[in-house]
């Protein structure tokens, strides 16, 4: 036995698969320096394994990287903590934490998505992937029109989604183009919650 597959074999003593040791290790190097520069051989590499062993787990490459990228956003996910349960607290205070939790999770996984713009295969494999998952801007549709059913919310709630999933977007890909238009100032969360909910008519 070589000691590239000992030295995989010793990190799977945990129980993983090989294979989710593979994704795993290449979450890392996401989560550490991004996928810009993210290679088959850099994760090989980092994983203890030659390279050609990672097509014994994998169709190809653009299948390794998005399982990759999925954990990536399983991982920052998890890491957030939970979301706000429709009829607790106020309306206002829990879409400050729906907010705030969105513009956490973007901040760590669209630099990520950002490095991927020249691979739309990779992309695309995580599309497949993500088809039978729920998104943040899924739970928090799901949290507003749970809201209206409960008469503590009226008017358009997927709309407002969107508005907030929109100054997420905003805020963090702003700071990815340096060439692009800029945000000058970004609005607090109290701010864009209160416009949401009041709404900007003349009174």
């Amino acid at each position: 036995m070589s000691p590239r597959k000992a030295a995989a074999l010793r990190h799977t003593e945990d129980g993983r698969s090989l294979r989710e040791h593979l994704i795993a290790t290449a979450a890392d190097l996401i989560s550490a320096h991004g996928t810009a520069e993210l290679t088959v051989r850099a994760i090989a590499r980092a994983a203890g394994v030659a390279d050609g062993v990672l097509y014994n787990h994998f169709t190809d490459k653009e299948e390794l990287l998005a399982a990759a990228l999925a954990e990536h956003v399983r991982r920052v996910e998890g890491e957030l903590g939970e979301l706000p349960v429709p009829g607790s607290d106020t309306v206002e205070a829990n879409l400050r934490i729906q907010l705030a939790y969105g513009l956490a999770l973007h901040k760590e996984i669209l630099p990520a998505f950002a490095g991927l713009l020249t691979r739309p295969a990779v992309l695309a494999r995580f599309g497949e992937l993500a088809e039978d998952g729920e998104t943040w801007r899924d739970r928090l549709a799901g949290y507003l029109r749970a809201e209206k059913e409960l008469g503590r919310l009226g008017g358009d709630v997927d709309a407002a989604a969107a508005m907030l999933v929109g100054v997420c977007h905003e805020t963090v890909l702003s700071a990815l183009l340096p060439h692009g238009p800029k945000v000058t100032t970004s609005p607090g969360t109290e701010a864009v919650v209160k416009t949401v909910l009041e709404g900007i008519a003349a009174r």
